[in-house]
Formats: C-alpha cells, structure tokens, sequence
C-alpha cells in the first residue's frame, strides 16, 4: 500500500514533469497539483491555505500595482533610452548594466521588487532595439538570486534566519555573504556574456537611430509623475526600514498601492487590470502543492538526513546543508525548506554536539538563495519574471531557462562551498 509520503512525493513528481513539459498551462498545472493534495486527504483546505504566504502574495500584488500606474508616466521608456545612451547602443554591454543595477538592488530592496521594476524596462529597451528579451529576463533573474543573497533583506530565506537568530544582524549578513555573492557574480557575468554575445547584435543603422532618440521626450510630465515616483521612493523606504518598525513588507507594499490609487484616482479596474493575475494564483497553487510535502513529512525527513548522517562533524554539515539546500530550493520553494532547516540546526546546536552553528546558518542562506536560480520555479523572481514575459508573448521556456541557469547555480555552490571551507574550517 502507498505510504501517503510516497503518494505526496509522487503527486509533486507528476506536477513538476506537467510543468516542465509545457503542454499544459503552468498556473492550471499547479492549482491542480495543490487540489490533488487537498482531494486526497494529504493536508486539509485549511493547511493548504495556511501554507500560502501572503507576505509573499501580498508583496507581488501591491508592487504590481505601484508598477503598473507608474508605466502609465513613461518612465520605464526614458529608463530604456537612458541605458541604451550609456551603453552606446551596444546590446551586450546593456545586458551588463541591467544585470549588475538588478544584483545590486535586490541586495537593498528584494528581488521580486526589483525585477518587477527592471523587466518592463527591458521589455521598452528589447523592442526599440528589435531583439529578443529573453537572453536579458535569463541574466535579471540569475541577477537577482545573486545579488538577494548577499543581504537580510534580499531573499526572503535570509529574512526567516535573521528573525529566527537574533545574534545575526544586517551587517554580519553583508560581511558574511556579501563577498561570495561578488565573486559568484565577477565569475557568472563573464559567462552570462559568452553565452549571448551572438544572439545580441543589431545592425548600425539601428544603433545610430536609438543614439538620437531623446529619452526626455518619453516622459509624461504632470502630477501622476511625481505622485509615482513619490510613492514608489516611501515604499522602497519603508522596505529598508521595516524591520526598525516590524512591519511585513506585504504591509509596505499594499499600503504604498493604496496611497497611489488614492492620490491618482485611477479606477480600480484598470489597476488591477495590471495585475499578473495567472503568476499570482500559480504562487498558491505551488505553495499548496507543496504544503502536501510539509504536512507528509517529505521535506522534513530530507532536512533529518541532512543533520544525522553528518554525525557532529561541523564542516561536513555545513557543507551538505550547501548542497541538499541548493538542490532542494531549486525544485521546490525555499520557504518551507528553510523553516524545517532552522528548527533542526537549532536543536543540533543543543543536542548534536555543534557549538559553532554559524557556518551552518551561512551555509543554509547561501543554498537556499543561489539554489533558486536552478530552475524557472526556484525562486519568487524566476516565477515573476516568467509570467510577465507570457503576458507579452515571450515566453521563456523552463527548459530553456534551466540549461543556462542549473549549470550556472552548480558552479556558484562549488564557489560558495570552496568559500565556506576556507572562511570557517
């Protein structure tokens, strides 16, 4: 008879190989996945919902919002035309500077406000060029992963170990994680850049004509301008400092939607009209499909092994947390992951005779955060950036995706494994 781990595990199994295939819509897949759970009693309609994050939901949807008013000014177009002068109309030197701006505000945002702030950018920029955006959406997302590591509030794991380990502060995680993500970064870009340099060339002609647009013109200069950009620079502030005042950064951002639909008047259709309605519901689809393995005991019996073969031995620890972190975050979310992780590490520290736990907290943070670049479902960012490429008709393709980034994701856990064991051990 089937255990309901196996029936749990196998219904996950099924789920993921309907999304990677891509015959079927991916949000349809993953609600159904999340129902299939539920139908068959492996968690009920109220541990289903209580493993959606709205925090996460709540992010997603108050940014979408803020986004969509402010491309009504046309400053995603004057963006556009000012990357393109100072990259001199050169496409690769572009996907350098939209990649490294992407690394380095979602280390002081998030990344899921940052790519929902640079990929309407690159969406005006690929079109006035007449090329493709999706060697741009590859090198944002594996972009934002990176640069969310290297900071407490740039991917949502780290935020989880930083409330659940007092002694860890903003700058232990800056000085800890900080210079790895540089390295992973210095070595991913170079290659990110050999991979493309054929696909992003434009004729002179093109280049020239970009050169004399004025990206001035593009504005649209009046109060929904500066209401915009207002709101939009007391929500990026109230996300620096929501820890001070222990507010969810949900909060923030709805409350940021709120006070722009009220200061423009805009109707309330046309702006949740701007919504990405179909990555939304995919978030709880996941979320509940997931929740089937939390509640089975799947991914907690994974986070068990993970401390017990170990036995004591704290480099050898650190090490395969990396690993079974890295992979285990590129499949499923790293959410539920890490919240089994921190539990388990704690009680290790009181009974599995580690006294040291803080290489394995590093270890934890950097698996999780880089392991989400692995695939198209690893990490919020990748889920977003994927929807708003389909609600343009460009869609990126999970296998397309994952040739570029699993490869990349590996690599940047060898680095982090070669940091942990020179830095700790």
């Amino acid at each position: 008879m089937i255990g309901k781990m196996e029936l749990a595990t196998g219904i996950f199994l099924l789920t993921y190989a309907l999304i990677v295939a891509e015959k079927l819509p991916r949000t349809a897949v993953a609600l159904a996945g999340g129902l299939a759970m539920i139908l068959l009693g492996l968690e009920t309609q109220e541990q289903g919902l209580h493993h959606v994050d709205f925090n996460t939901l709540g992010l997603l949807i108050g940014m979408m919002i803020i986004v969509g008013i402010i491309r009504k000014t046309g400053v995603f177009e004057y963006l556009a035309l000012t990357s393109v002068r100072l990259a001199k109309g050169r496409p690769l030197a572009l996907l350098v500077y939209l990649s490294l701006l992407t690394a380095g505000a979602s280390a002081f945002l998030d990344n899921v406000t940052t790519v929902l702030l640079v990929a309407p950018v690159t969406f005006t920029l690929c079109r006035e060029m007449g090329i493709s955006p999706i060697p741009f959406l590859i090198s944002e997302i594996i972009a934002s992963n990176v640069g969310g590591t290297a900071t407490l509030i740039g991917d949502p794991p780290n935020i989880m170990i930083g409330s659940a380990v007092k002694e860890l502060s903003f700058l232990d995680f800056m000085l800890h994680l900080g210079p790895v993500a540089i390295i992973v970064m210095a070595v991913t870009l170079p290659i990110l850049v050999l991979i493309y340099r054929r696909q992003l060339v434009i004729d002179e002609e093109t280049r020239q004509r970009l050169l004399q647009l004025d990206p001035a013109r593009e504005l649209k200069k009046g109060p929904l301008l500066y209401q915009s950009l207002g709101v939009l620079a007391l929500t990026i502030l109230g996300f620096f400092l929501h820890q001070v005042f222990h507010i969810e950064s949900a909060t923030i951002a709805m409350g940021g939607a709120v006070l722009l639909l009220l200061l423009s008047r805009i109707d309330l259709e046309e702006a949740f009209h701007t919504v990405e309605w179909g990555t939304i519901f995919f978030f709880v689809g996941l979320f509940a499909l997931v929740g089937g393995l939390v509640e089975t005991g799947v991914i907690s019996r994974l986070a068990q092994w993970t401390l017990t073969v170990t036995s004591g031995d704290t480099e050898l620890a650190a090490g395969l947390i990396l690993w079974v972190a890295a992979i285990a975050s590129a499949f499923v979310d790293n959410i539920p992951f890490v919240a089994t992780m921190i539990p388990l590490i704690k009680e290790v520290g009181l009974t599995g005779g580690i006294a040291n736990l803080e290489p394995l907290w590093w270890s934890l943070a950097l698996g999780a955060c880089l392991g989400g670049n692995g695939t198209l479902v690893g990490a919020s960012a990748n889920v977003i950036v994927a929807g708003m490429a389909e609600s343009q008709g460009k869609p990126i393709g999970f296998l397309r995706f994952m040739l570029v980034a699993f490869p990349l994701m590996l690599l940047s856990i060898v680095i982090s494994h070669i940091y942990i064991t020179w830095r700790y051990f």
